[in-house]
C-alpha cells in the first residue's frame, strides 16, 4: 500500500525522486463547476515511490468559511495560473472528509473514500461522479520556457559642467583733461617821481602769487557687468540593443508525439521536460 506525503515534505527529503521539472500546483487559484472560484491550492499529495502527484489540496474558503479537502489531480485543468476543476460541485465538497495536515494518508484508503464522497446516495444524481483510474492521473504540464528581453535605463553621468571664475588685470588709459596756472609777467616801462630811497627796507618787497593746478585723482568703483546662469536641457535619442535569446519548442511528429533530434518516437509514460531534454542529447 503506497503512502500519499505532501508535496513540499517530498521536495525538501527526496528532490531526487521529483526531479527539477516536476508541477508544483501550490498557491494557484481554484475554480468549480461553471468556472465558480471557490478558493486556492494549498498544496499536494504524492506517492512515496514514485513522486506522482496523486490529490491536489483544495482550499474551498470560496464556498465554505474554511474548509480544505483533497481532491483527485486528474480532474483538474491546468490554465496558467489556474486550476480548473470542471465537474467539482458544492454539494461534493460538503459530502468530503476535511484533510487532516497530521494524518498519514494511503493511496487505497482515499481511493475508497472518494468513492463515498463522489457517489454517495445522499448527493444528487446530477452530481455523482464516477471516479475512474485516471482521474489520479495529474495533468501532463510541460512547460516550455523561452527568454525575453527587460530593458531598464539606468541614470549615469554623463558630463560635467563646471562654471567658476577669476580675476583680470589689464591696464585701462583714460583721458582727463586738466587745468593748470602759470604765472604771466608782464613788465611796464614807467617814468614818474618817488619819494622812496633806494635801500630803505621796503625795497626787498616781494609779491606772491598762488599757482593753481589740476591733478588727477583716480578711484575705482566696482559693477556687475554680466550674470551667467547655469542650467541644463534633456535630449532623446533611440538606441538599439541587440541580445540573443532562446527558447523551448516541443519536439512532435505528425501524430502528436514526442521525438528526439533524429525524429525517432519517444514513448514513455509519465515523460518529463528532463526525458525530453535527455532524448533531444541536451
Amino acid at each position: 500500500m503506497s503512502q500519499l506525503i505532501r508535496l513540499k515534505d517530498i521536495q525538501a527529503t527526496h528532490q531526487d525522486l521529483i526531479g527539477d521539472d516536476y508541477y508544483d500546483p501550490t498557491h494557484k487559484t481554484a475554480y468549480g463547476i461553471n468556472e465558480e472560484k471557490i478558493g486556492k491550492i494549498e498544496g499536494a499529495l504524492v506517492e512515496d515511490t514514485t513522486g506522482r502527484i496523486r490529490y491536489l489540496i483544495v482550499d474551498a474558503g470560496g464556498w465554505f468559511s474554511s474548509k480544505e479537502v483533497l481532491v483527485p489531480a486528474g480532474l483538474a485543468r491546468i490554465v496558467g495560473d489556474d486550476v480548473f476543476f470542471d465537474s467539482l460541485t458544492k454539494t461534493q465538497v460538503e459530502a468530503m472528509e476535511v484533510y487532516d495536515h497530521d494524518y498519514q494518508y494511503s493511496y487505497k484508503e482515499q481511493y475508497e473514500r472518494d468513492r463515498q464522497a463522489f457517489t454517495a446516495d445522499t448527493l444528487p444524481v446530477e452530481d455523482r461522479v464516477d471516479i475512474a483510474d485516471h482521474s489520479y492521473d495529474a495533468p501532463n504540464t510541460l512547460e516550455l520556457l523561452e527568454e525575453r528581453l527587460t530593458v531598464n535605463k539606468d541614470r549615469i553621468v554623463a558630463g560635467l559642467v563646471k562654471v567658476g571664475k577669476h580675476v583680470v588685470t589689464e591696464e585701462r588709459n583714460v583721458d582727463v583733461d586738466l587745468e593748470e596756472e602759470h604765472a604771466n609777467i608782464q613788465r611796464t616801462s614807467v617814468d614818474r617821481p618817488t619819494d622812496r630811497r633806494i635801500g630803505d627796507l621796503d625795497a626787498t618787497e616781494t609779491v606772491e602769487i598762488e599757482l593753481q593746478a589740476e591733478r588727477a585723482r583716480v578711484s575705482k568703483e566696482t559693477y556687475v557687468s554680466e550674470e551667467v546662469n547655469v542650467g541644463k536641457t534633456t535630449d532623446h535619442h533611440t538606441e538599439t540593443v541587440v541580445e540573443t535569446i532562446q527558447r523551448e519548442e516541443l519536439d512532435v511528429d505528425g501524430d502528436g508525439n514526442v521525438v528526439d533530434r533524429e525524429g525517432n518516437l519517444v514513448d514513455r509514460d509519465g515523460i518529463t521536460a528532463e526525458d525530453v531534454r535527455r532524448a533531444r542529447g541536451m
